[in-house]
């Protein structure tokens, strides 16, 4: 095998960098499959008021891929959706890009060695090495709620946000209250004649201190380069080594940043009995950590109100709650997240002996490094099982994950492999190792629940520890984990 051709399905930011990185290793063969009109994934996605990153530009962007082209600390929706049709544009990936067309099945051909793939058109392509940047936060999840089909107003969940509605003067439910619900709020707040917050549950919330990056800031960047790479080297120490001390049961850690989240909160909410509707029962960590400004502020509003009673049902015109109260409504946004913990993908990928990987990953989800999966040959996967965070930034993990899957691939190229395993043992060894550091950490605690679980209480989203050391995991292929043929 000369040079591996490589197909790579899906054009988020992972799905980018992935071809960014094997075009500046010299493959040349690479498909960019995407089923939308364009590129940018989740940032493509998520187009709501108020939309932004919760971790700052200097740690979410690409380090093989920097910009000056940003505005705020913490960029806004329309700053990354640009940055990543800057990446296509300065790395010539449009001659790579395949869109508006869904790849819906990936099948292995094992006298062959190489992966077929359909497209919803019925177009077959086939590529030696397929991977899967399909990302996890792009299935929105609506609640079971009775009656939610019979609202007769527009109701849409904030990652399809219907910008046909004008919120003005308008009586608005958002229904939950964690990352989107944060950023969301604020912004209704300035425009609907009343709006009602629908809280199930509280977040610890930390001072987000964004603030707008000058013109002049950039031009100094660029007269000392190293300046951006210290600063950048700080936050990621900083987060790595200090945030992680929420997650990791160190008690002083978790100790500091519930006093931040708890003073953030008082200094903001003079309101007692408000402030204890906001105050979480759980300890902090357990959950995402939030980072907002205004969202404490938007509640003081005179036109907003919070509600934490339990929605009973949806009618035509309103929200009836438990205790028999009706708040009547014009439009409902979903602020409640996504399908992570089932892995459904709308790829059916099916690997050696027909089996198929929505079976495998049907009740606990594992792969090896959250990277390869055993009886998948050549199958290499973004963002995967055990990669998520709750400290640090994931573009750090895609890097790692990318290096990774590069070596793998050079290996195929230089050797003349035609297919690379992990096999089910190591795989097994690499989760059992996993869960039992996952089991030190907060997520771990019985009355954490959150979408970093399964329904059985197995943390199936969440990486054990460090990022650091994953990037030492990665840092080198150890071949007696693989079977090469």
């Amino acid at each position: 095998m000369n040079r591996p051709s490589v197909a790579i399905v899906g054009a988020g930011l992972g799905g980018l960098g992935a071809a960014i990185r094997l075009k500046q290793s010299g493959f040349d063969s690479i498909a960019l499959l995407e089923k939308s009109s364009g590129v940018g994934g989740t940032w493509r996605d998520n187009s709501y008021p108020g939309c932004c990153c919760d971790v700052p530009v200097v740690l979410y962007q690409f380090s093989f891929a920097p910009s000056i082209r940003w505005h705020h600390v913490f960029p806004r929706q329309p700053e990354i959706q640009q940055y990543c049709e800057d990446l296509v544009d300065d790395h010539a990936l449009r001659s790579h890009l395949v869109l508006n067309d869904e790849t819906v099945e990936a099948a292995w051909d094992e006298k062959r060695s190489v992966w077929r793939l359909t497209s919803a058109s019925g177009q077959v392509r086939e590529a030696n090495a397929l991977i899967a940047a399909l990302g996890q936060l792009n299935r929105p999840r609506l609640p079971d709620i009775q009656g939610r089909d019979a609202f007769a107003g527009p109701a849409f969940h904030s990652a399809r946000w219907d910008h046909s509605v004008d919120l003005a003067r308008k009586r608005v439910a958002v229904i939950g209250t964690a990352a989107s619900a944060v950023q969301i709020i604020p912004e209704v707040a300035k425009t609907a004649s009343q709006l009602t917050v629908f809280q199930r549950t509280p977040n610890w919330i930390a001072p987000r201190q964004d603030r707008p990056i000058t013109d002049e800031e950039n031009a100094l960047i660029l007269t000392a380069t190293h300046v951006a790479g210290l600063q950048r080297e700080l936050l990621y120490q900083s987060a790595d080594h200090l945030f992680w001390q929420v997650f990791s049961w160190t008690q002083p850690g978790r100790d500091a940043y519930t006093r931040v989240a708890l003073n953030h909160l008082a200094a903001q909410v003079r309101d007692e009995s408000l402030r204890k509707q906001l105050t979480p029962t759980y300890p902090i960590g357990c959950k995402r950590v939030l980072f907002a400004d205004d969202f404490y502020p938007a509640l003081l509003q005179p036109n907003v109100a919070l509600e934490t009673d339990r929605v009973a049902r949806i009618e035509r015109d309103g929200i009836v709650m438990n205790e028999g109260h009706k708040h009547e409504v014009d439009v409902i946004v979903y602020a409640t997240g996504f399908e992570t913990t089932g892995w459904n993908w709308s790829l059916d990928v099916i690997g050696r002996d027909g089996v198929h990987l929505r079976d495998v990953w049907s009740h606990t989800p594992q792969a090896y490094l959250g990277i390869t999966v055993a009886r998948f040959p050549n199958l290499f996967v973004l963002y995967g099982p055990n990669t998520n965070l709750g400290h640090n930034s994931i573009t750090f993990m895609l890097e790692q994950q990318m290096n990774y899957v590069l070596q793998l691939l050079e290996a195929m190229r230089e050797r003349k492999v035609a297919a690379i395993e992990v096999t089910q043992a190591a795989q097994e060894r690499h989760n059992r190792e996993l869960q039992e550091a996952l089991a030190r950490t907060t997520w771990a605690d019985p009355q954490c629940q959150s979408w970093y679980k399964n329904t059985a209480g197995v943390i199936t989203q969440n990486w054990g520890s460090h990022t650091r050391d994953y990037a030492s995991a990665t840092a080198r292929v150890v071949w007696d984990d693989y079977q090469v043929r």
